[in-house]
């Protein structure tokens, strides 16, 4: 016989002790405890890695200012910037500062159905709908006490924006098959990437929505506008790495000045990702300008030490960038193929004859390649040894 205890522990655990033939109402209240635990477990409150606001230049500084300025008060904070700033650090920088007890719940609106998001923010009553064999407490009433993010609220359907608006104007929800209002005391925080006054303009948000919304907001601007919080980033991603990882990485000055130079277009994201690829590739090691992936090198001309960058290489072949038309016309397709025949043939002089490594100095598939050099019949030559 399982104990209840172990019940409570493991919902799933309960399976074992339904009466067959099974009932479909019992089978159902066992299936939605199992989805209750791991909603639970996704949705607890612990802190994520990199909830701190890491950075020196003025622009940071100023979001530090605005959150200190706005996280004892219960004012909506809308926090835009492109994907990958860190919107959610600066939610929870709000939530820590602001005094409150409840938990911090997160909520991404763009990543839930819209056929579920109203039962997922409001919860619903049992027989509410097809599957709803027990009464269940939505993210709000979840939040009590505490904060609740709505990351990519540009994206949130029309319908659900009007039912928000209530929330924001009442403090009031209503359970999906209920008609009784629920007080929720929460502090709620949204953020998007996208230009809500155009979608305003789109008719794809509500602008009575988006006052309610910005209250106090808040801008984060993209890393390439703050590169003096680079480095600092840098450090940051090593140190809470090398303590996961039981590693030391360290980052020369060459290598350093391309990253400060990279226009980091999927912004702090990219430069962590960036970091734990360079973790594993050099575990214990020193990142040199050479040791960067392509994309990030393909723009410079070169590093201070005089260390070349492999793009650079590449693109000599083709005879630089300025390429005059001769005067009697030439056969563009045939030019162009010429070039790319020969870009094949020095990214794999460069990587060795290793095509996996060619096709990424070449920013194309290892497939796509393999084809080319079919076509081209290259063969894979080897680096000469000086």
């Amino acid at each position: 016989m399982i104990s209840s205890d172990l019940h409570k522990e493991y919902p799933w655990a309960r399976l074992h002790s339904l009466n067959y033939p099974v009932r479909l109402d019992a089978l159902g209240e066992v299936l939605a405890d199992i989805r209750a635990s791991y909603h639970q477990t996704d949705h607890s409150d612990p802190k994520p890695r990199g909830t701190q606001l890491i950075g020196n230049s003025p622009d940071t500084e100023l979001v530090r200012r605005l959150i200190e300025q706005v996280a004892p008060s219960l004012a909506t904070v809308l926090i835009t910037g492109e994907s990958g700033t860190g919107k959610e650090v600066v939610a929870r920088q709000i939530h820590e500062r602001s005094g409150r007890k409840g938990p911090f719940v997160a909520v991404n609106c763009g990543a839930i159905p819209e056929s579920l998001l109203e039962s997922e923010l409001f919860g619903h009553e049992r027989g509410a709908f097809t599957g709803a064999v027990s009464a269940r407490a939505g993210r709000f009433e979840q939040a009590k006490g505490g904060t609740f993010f709505l990351d990519e609220i540009g994206d949130m359907p029309t319908v659900m924006q009007v039912k928000l608006l209530r929330v924001l104007e009442e403090r009031v929800i209503e359970r999906v098959g209920s008609a009784d209002s629920i007080p929720v005391d929460v502090r709620l925080v949204a953020a998007t990437h996208r230009d809500l006054p155009k979608r305003i303009e789109a008719g794809k948000f509500r602008e009575d929505l988006y006052y309610r919304l910005s209250v106090f907001p808040i801008e984060i601007t993209p890393l390439r506008e703050r590169t003096a919080d680079i480095a600092p980033l840098v450090d940051e991603f090593i140190c809470r790495l090398c303590a996961e990882e039981s590693v030391t990485l360290q980052i020369a000055r060459n290598a350093m000045k391309i990253l400060e130079e990279y226009s980091w277009p999927g912004n702090v994201r990219e430069l962590a990702n960036l970091i734990e690829r360079l973790v594993v590739v050099k575990p214990n090691g020193v990142v040199k300008a050479r040791d960067l992936p392509w994309p990030i090198v393909e723009r410079q001309e070169g590093t201070p030490d005089g260390t070349e960058v492999l793009s650079s290489r590449l693109t000599a072949v083709s005879g630089g960038v300025h390429v005059n038309l001769p005067s009697g016309g030439l056969d563009l397709k045939q030019y162009l193929a010429k070039i790319e025949q020969d870009m094949i043939h020095q990214a794999l002089i460069e990587s060795d004859g290793v095509v996996q490594r060619a096709s990424e100095l070449l920013g194309v598939g290892r497939t796509t390649l393999v084809e080319k050099i079919r076509r081209y019949e290259l063969n894979t030559p080897k680096k000469p040894v000086h």
